[in-house]
């Protein structure tokens, strides 16, 4: 692969990252199609998975898709829906001369065929550039085509010394302003949003994004609890229920009870651990039990993905240590 495949397919990706959390049941793909060096389209999956990235690209180029080369995060679908053509067909039909692809499609409908529809036509076809970036955006539909669930992200914004409140609740504000901002940014990154039952009946929190231009992007609010809370939000008795949610990704910021039975259940594929320069001393704790056997059990487990200043705080991001998203 060239280093100018590499280069297009990054501006492919960062399309793909505008439609993360609004584009369920279809994953979100960018594309981008490039001819003599020019950009020439732009697509992203749009709100409710349509039109596919590939499909708003092609409309946006026209006539000059013609010899153009296509950069797509996902394996171009080979599957005709009610809801629209297949994309393979119509990059067929627009006259490209190149596809290159950064994730091969595993949903069986199209795996390999949308390539091999296109190469049939006489367009060539590449895979592979930029793949580990591409799953990690991908990362939703992936957990949900293997496991049956959406991806979950654990949100805890702690002390130094892993407080999450004072003895007496007080917890407004442990993290900055900077801090709170990212945090609303990854909520409009998800479809939904989960707290415990005595997290909604104490804090009564919106769990809206509150950020100019994303105010739309609100997840749909979910309480985990056994009794009815009588408000209009989706309610889950047990953490293993997330499979009911009409999500890819799940976001669970509280409180602690919550957090330990998500870990306990390892069902958490990734953390946003926010940490305050301060320290509390005897407070809350951030988690409880966990069900950690023996100390041995909890090395490996975690990887750090990213770290990061926002104000006085720090932000570091961990993913769960799997071999695939179903192991």
């Amino acid at each position: 692969m060239s280093s100018a495949d590499q280069r297009w397919m990054g501006a492919a990706l960062a399309l793909a990252s505008r439609g993360q959390g609004r584009t369920h049941p279809n994953p979100s793909v960018g594309c981008i199609l490039v001819r003599d060096g020019i950009t020439v389209g732009r697509g992203w999956t749009q709100p409710g998975g349509r039109p596919h990235a590939e499909a708003m690209a092609l409309a946006e180029a026209g006539s000059a898709a013609k010899g153009a080369t296509a950069y797509v995060t996902l394996e171009p679908c080979a599957h005709v829906s009610s809801r629209g053509p297949a994309c393979a067909d119509l990059l067929v039909a627009s006259g490209v001369d190149r596809v290159v692809a950064a994730v091969t499609d595993p949903d069986l409908r199209t795996n390999g065929k949308g390539l091999g529809r296109l190469a049939a036509a006489g367009v060539q076809t590449v895979s592979g550039v930029r793949e580990r970036e591409a799953r990690a955006t991908l990362a939703g539909f992936l957990t949900r085509l293997v496991l049956g669930r959406p991806q979950v992200t654990l949100k805890l914004a702690t002390s130094l010394d892993g407080c999450i409140a004072r003895a007496d609740g007080e917890s407004r504000w442990i993290t900055g302003p900077q801090a709170r901002a990212h945090a609303h940014l990854e909520r409009s990154r998800h479809e939904a949003i989960l707290v415990g039952r005595g997290t909604w009946e104490i804090d009564r929190p919106a769990l809206d994004v509150r950020l100019p231009g994303l105010e739309d992007r609100a997840p749909q609010r979910v309480v985990l609890s056994t009794r009815e809370t009588g408000d209009d939000v989706f309610q889950l008795s047990a953490p293993m229920e997330i499979a009911r949610l009409p999500a890819d990704h799940l976001l669970v910021e509280g409180g602690a009870g919550v957090a330990s039975a998500f870990l306990s259940a390892d069902l958490v594929d990734r953390l946003l651990l926010y940490r305050a320069p301060i320290l509390i001393g005897d407070g809350r704790h951030a988690l409880g039990d966990i069900g950690l056997g023996a100390l041995a059990d909890a090395h490996d487990r975690w990887a750090m993905i990213d770290s990061r200043q926002l104000g006085s705080d720090r932000l570091e991001v961990y993913e769960r240590v799997r071999c695939s998203p179903g192991s």
